[in-house]
C-alpha cells in the first residue's frame, strides 16, 4: 500500500486541497513555477521545499520573508511527522501520510460507511417543525427550568459565534458551546464541498483531544439529502455495527445529526454521539442541536463568504498590487497589469509595442512608477518629432560650441535620467546612424556629448515603445537587428481597444468625469444607447480616439447625460452601415428621424423651443440634428 504523502490546505483561497508529494523534491511558494503554488502575499516567491530522504521527509525553509513553521515552531529543516501542521506564511498546511482523501479532508474526523439506521428506528425531524406536531409523534416541551436554560444557551452561543469572523472560530466555538450543554462524547461539523464530497473544519473528542472522530457517511448523507434532523438511541441493535470495528470499538449509544440550512442550501452538518448508555439523548438535545445549527448556519456561510473575498482580495493583490493610470479590468489589459508588476524592479530594457493610441506611454510609466527607480526621473522622448542631429544632441547632450547655436553646454535626456528610466517613444522612426550610437550606448551604458571627449556612465533604465512591426524593419533594412535585440529583453504588446470592448465603458465614463471637471459641466453618466454605439466602433485610434469623442461630447453636449447625438458622426455611420445588410436601412432610419422632428415641429407651429421640449432633448441638440440631417429647407416650408 503507498505512503500516499500529500499537504492539505486548511486555510486560504486553495483551503481543503490536497498537494501530493509525488516527487524526490517539491518547491512551494508563491510564483506558478513551484510545485506547489500557494497565491498569497504572505508566501515568498520560492518560500520552501520538501525533499524525500530516504523513506523521510524533510522540510527546508529557502530564506523565507516570513518563515516556515512546524508545529508553530520556525525552522530551517526538519522532518516531518504525519499530521505536523505546516505555516507558510500565513497559510496552514497539515502533513499527511497514508490516510484516505476524506481522512486528509478532514482533520480530526473520520467517514465510515457503517449504516447505523437500517436495522434502527430513528427519530426524524424537520429543523423547521421541531416545535410542532411532526407525523404521529408530538415532541414534548422540556421543563420550564430546561427551556430556560436553553433559550438562555442560544443567546449566549449567537452572542459569541456573532463575534467571530473565519469559520476555523466558528466551527470551534460552536462545538465547544455544544459541549457545554449537551451530554456529548464526540463532535463534528462537516461542510459539503459539493457531491458525495464533505470537509470537516473541525473535531472534538471529549475524552482524548488527538483521537480522530468517526462519523457515519450514511447518517450524515442521509440529513444532508433529506433535509432532516436525526436522532437515535437504538445502534447497539443494528446488525452492521457489529462488523465495523473502530464503531464496536468506540461503543456508540446515542447519536444525533442535523443539518445546517440557510437560503434554503445545507452547508454541512453537526453530528454529535456518546457512549454513555446513562447520558442518553433525548428529543430537548435535539431541539436545542437544531436551534444552534439555525444560528451556526448564517455566521459559517457569512465566514465562508468572508473568507471567499478576503482569498480573492489577496489573489488580486497578489498579481494586480500596482500603482498606474491605465483604466481596464478585461483579461488582456490584466495581463498587462501583471507583465508590469513582474519586470517593474529589474533594470532589464523593455519594448513596448502596440497601435498607436493604445497607452504605451502608460504603460511605460507604470513600470518606472513601480520600480526601485520610481524617485528618479521619468524622461520621455518622441524619436519621430526631432531632425537627426536634434535627436543626437537631445539624447547625448552638447558641449558648447559644438555646432551653430550651441552657445551654452547642455545635458542630454540620458544624462538627466541618471539612476531613473527614459522612454523612447516611435524608436522605429530612429536613423540608422543614431541607432548605432544608441546600441554603443546600451552595450556600455556610457555616452560622450556632441562635441565632447570626455565619457560619462551612466545609471539609465531604457524603455522604447513602437506602433511599427521591428522584425518587417529589419528585413527591409529600415532597423538594426543587434538594436533590435538589444532592447527586445522583455516584449509586452499593448491590445488595442477592439479587443478589450468590456474596458470601453469604464474608460469613457473615466474620460466624461475628467473633462467633466475641465468644462466645469456637470455630467452623470453617458446613456445606454450612446454606451452600445461606443462598444460596437473599431476605434482605429484606441483610446486616443475614445478620449478625443468624450471630450468632443462634453465640450458640445447640452445635457448632463451623453447621448448618441453628442458622439461624432461617423460613430453611427460605420455602425448603421454594418447594420444594413439589406440595402436601405441607413436611409430608413434618416427618414424616420425627419418624419418625427418635422412632425413635432408642425405640432409645435416651427417654435424650435416647443418641438424641443416635446421630444424630449435640448433645442442646441434640435438645432444640429437638423444640420445633420440637412432638414434646414424642409423645415422653413
Amino acid at each position: 500500500m503507498s505512503i500516499n504523502p500529500r499537504l492539505i490546505a486548511l486555510n486560504g483561497g486553495s483551503k481543503g486541497s490536497s498537494f501530493p508529494i509525488s516527487s524526490v523534491e517539491i518547491s512551494v511558494g508563491r510564483e506558478s513555477a513551484n510545485t506547489i503554488c500557494l497565491s498569497h502575499a504572505s508566501v515568498s516567491r520560492r518560500h520552501c521545499i520538501i525533499e524525500d530522504a530516504d523513506g523521510q521527509f524533510k522540510i527546508r525553509d529557502l530564506d523565507s520573508f516570513n518563515g516556515t513553521y512546524v508545529n508553530g515552531v520556525a525552522v530551517k529543516e526538519q522532518i516531518l511527522s504525519p499530521r505536523d501542521h505546516i505555516r507558510v506564511g500565513n497559510i496552514e498546511l497539515l502533513f499527511v501520510i497514508g490516510e484516505s482523501e476524506d481522512t486528509a479532508a478532514s482533520d480530526l474526523v473520520r467517514l465510515n460507511d457503517a449504516d447505523l439506521l437500517s436495522d434502527s428506528s430513528p427519530t426524524r425531524l424537520r429543523p423547521d417543525n421541531l416545535l410542532k406536531q411532526t407525523g404521529q409523534q408530538t415532541i414534548q416541551f422540556p421543563p420550564q427550568e430546561r427551556l430556560a436554560r436553553d433559550l438562555s444557551v442560544l443567546l449566549k452561543i449567537a452572542t459569541r459565534i456573532n463575534r467571530l469572523r473565519h469559520t476555523d472560530d466558528l466551527v470551534r466555538e460552536i462545538l465547544d458551546s455544544v459541549f457545554e450543554v449537551v451530554p456529548v462524547d464526540r463532535g463534528a461539523i462537516l461542510l459539503t464541498q459539493g457531491g458525495a464530497h464533505f470537509s470537516s473544519l473541525f473535531g472534538k473528542n471529549r475524552h482524548d483531544p488527538a483521537k480522530p472522530i468517526n462519523v457515519s457517511r450514511t447518517v450524515v448523507e442521509q440529513v444532508i439529502h433529506e433535509r432532516v434532523a436525526i436522532l437515535t438511541n437504538d445502534i447497539k441493535t443494528n446488525e452492521k455495527l457489529n462488523t465495523a470495528e473502530s464503531l464496536l470499538a468506540a461503543q456508540i449509544s446515542s447519536l444525533m445529526c442535523v443539518p445546517l440550512i440557510v437560503f434554503e442550501k445545507t452547508l454541512g452538518v453537526i453530528y454529535l454521539d456518546t457512549s454513555d448508555p446513562i447520558a442518553r439523548f433525548d428529543e430537548g438535545h435535539l431541539e436545542l442541536l437544531a436551534g444552534i445549527a439555525g444560528i451556526a448556519a448564517v455566521s459559517l456561510e457569512n465566514a465562508r463568504q468572508m473568507e471567499w473575498l478576503e482569498g480573492e482580495n489577496d489573489r488580486l493583490r497578489t498579481t494586480l498590487e500596482i500603482d498606474h493610470d491605465m483604466v481596464g479590468q478585461s483579461t488582456v489589459i490584466k495581463e498587462v497589469y501583471g507583465f508590469i508588476k513582474r519586470v517593474a524592479s529589474a533594470r532589464s530594457a523593455v519594448l513596448i509595442c502596440g497601435e498607436s493610441g493604445t497607452g504605451k506611454e502608460l504603460a511605460a510609466h507604470a513600470i518606472h512608477t513601480n520600480s526601485p527607480r520610481a524617485n528618479k526621473p521619468f524622461v520621455p522622448i518622441n524619436c519621430a518629432a526631432l531632425t537627426e542631429s536634434l535627436l543626437e544632441s537631445e539624447l547625448f547632450g552638447h558641449e558648447k560650441g559644438a555646432f551653430t547655436g550651441a552657445v551654452v553646454k547642455k545635458q542630454g535626456k540620458l544624462e538627466v535620467a541618471d539612476g531613473g528610466t527614459v522612454f523612447l517613444d516611435e524608436i522605429g522612426e530612429m536613423t540608422m546612424p543614431m541607432q548605432s550610437r544608441l546600441l554603443r550606448f546600451l552595450q556600455d551604458y556610457r555616452i560622450e556629448h556632441v562635441g565632447g571627449t570626455r565619457s560619462i556612465e551612466l545609471d539609465v533604465r531604457v524603455i522604447a515603445a513602437t506602433n511599427r512591426n521591428l522584425e518587417e524593419a529589419i528585413k527591409s533594412g529600415g532597423f538594426r537587428a543587434d538594436l533590435y535585440h538589444r532592447l527586445n529583453v522583455v516584449k509586452v504588446t499593448m491590445p488595442p481597444l477592439r479587443d478589450r470592448r468590456e474596458d470601453i465603458p469604464l474608460l469613457a465614463n473615466h474620460f466624461a468625469a475628467k473633462y467633466a471637471k475641465e468644462c466645469k459641466r456637470p455630467i452623470d453618466g453617458i446613456s445606454p444607447e450612446a454606451t452600445a454605439l461606443l462598444q460596437n466602433y473599431d476605434w482605429p485610434g484606441n483610446v486616443r480616439e475614445l478620449e478625443n469623442a468624450i471630450e468632443r461630447a462634453v465640450v458640445l453636449g447640452s445635457s448632463a447625460t451623453i447621448v448618441v447625438d453628442d458622439l461624432p458622426r461617423r460613430l453611427s455611420e460605420i455602425n448603421d452601415a454594418s447594420a444594413a445588410t439589406n440595402g436601405k436601412y441607413y436611409e430608413a432610419i434618416k427618414d424616420a428621424k425627419r418624419q418625427i422632428i418635422k412632425h413635432a415641429l408642425d405640432q409645435a407651429g416651427g417654435n424650435y423651443t416647443e418641438a424641443a421640449r416635446t421630444l424630449g432633448i435640448h433645442a442646441n441638440n434640435l438645432h444640429r440634428i437638423i444640420r445633420t440631417l440637412d432638414l434646414k429647407a424642409a423645415v422653413r416650408k
